[in-house]
């Protein structure tokens, strides 16, 4: 599982060093990285393994072939999704769009979601954190 949260920085090619503990849940299940889309909801990224993105497209495909929702999901997810392949050091390199849309400038922060997690600009992390935590009770 994905589990708690960490920081670190950026480095000026756009690369970020993932949490080993992260790296490590991946690697049991026979991943050398991760498929990353942006947030729906959030200034954020969703990440998860190659099997949690299979889901998602088999639940997809699964919705009514002539409905336009199946295309909008579809289109939003799938076409968004990068596979984010560890380097030799457990980095990744986040696009240019990707880092945009999480308004990610120099330091990342890690979030643990159980089976996916996401990937903020810690800030507004935090913002979102206060708020999250008001809604739950």
């Amino acid at each position: 599982m994905f589990l708690s949260n960490y920081e670190t920085k950026l480095d000026k090619k756009g690369r970020v060093s993932v949490p080993a503990t992260f790296r490590s849940h991946l690697n049991s299940m026979g991943y050398n990285g991760f498929i990353s889309y942006p947030s729906f909801n959030h200034s954020a990224l969703e990440a998860c393994s190659q099997d949690r993105i299979e889901k998602l497209s088999n639940t997809i495909d699964s919705l009514n072939p002539f409905e336009e929702k199946r295309d909008y999901f579809a289109t939003s997810i799938l076409s968004e999704s990068e596979n984010l392949q560890f380097d030799t050091e457990g980095r990744v390199s986040l696009s240019s769009k990707l880092l945009n849309h999480a308004n990610i400038k120099n330091s990342v922060l890690f979030v643990g979601l159980g089976k996916t997690f996401q990937i903020w600009e810690p800030n507004n992390f935090e913002r979102f954190k206060t708020l999250a935590r008001k809604k739950a009770y």
